[in-house]
């Protein structure tokens, strides 16, 4: 049994923040291995520890003592991670949407100006009785 030096409100922040570190690296592994199933359930299990940080960190807050200099650098370092991971994401989906783009072009052509100046815009499906 090992005894902790921080208080248990401090002790449970330590576990909130261990827990989104697991989670992140988790996350980071399946991302990397490419494994959709597996980041669905990490991301997933990564919203809920933050929701559950989030809480714990709100309610310390408020109390005497509130969060520790080091606790709240490990928090901000966290953010940091899931902000990076976040843009990594976004980047890559980006990538693949320009990509898909040039494998198949959309068969509507490109919104163009008609004779009257205005826009002239590829007819809807349900103007074509679709």
């Amino acid at each position: 049994m090992t005894l902790s030096l921080l208080s248990p409100a401090q002790d449970g922040l330590e576990g909130a923040i261990a827990a989104i570190e697991e989670r992140l690296a988790a996350l980071g592994l399946a991302l990397r291995d490419r494994d959709e199933r597996a980041v669905e359930a990490q991301a997933h299990e990564l919203h809920r520890a933050l929701a559950a940080a989030v809480q714990r960190f709100s309610h310390a807050a408020r109390q005497p003592g509130g969060v520790s200099p080091q606790l709240r650098h490990r928090l901000m370092a966290a953010s940091g991670q899931v902000a990076a991971q976040r843009e990594s994401l976004a980047r890559a989906t980006a990538a693949l949407d320009r990509a898909i783009d040039v494998l198949m072009p959309s068969p509507l052509p490109a919104a163009a100006y008609a004779a009257h100046g205005g826009l002239a815009r590829p007819p809807r499906a349900e103007h074509l009785g679709a």
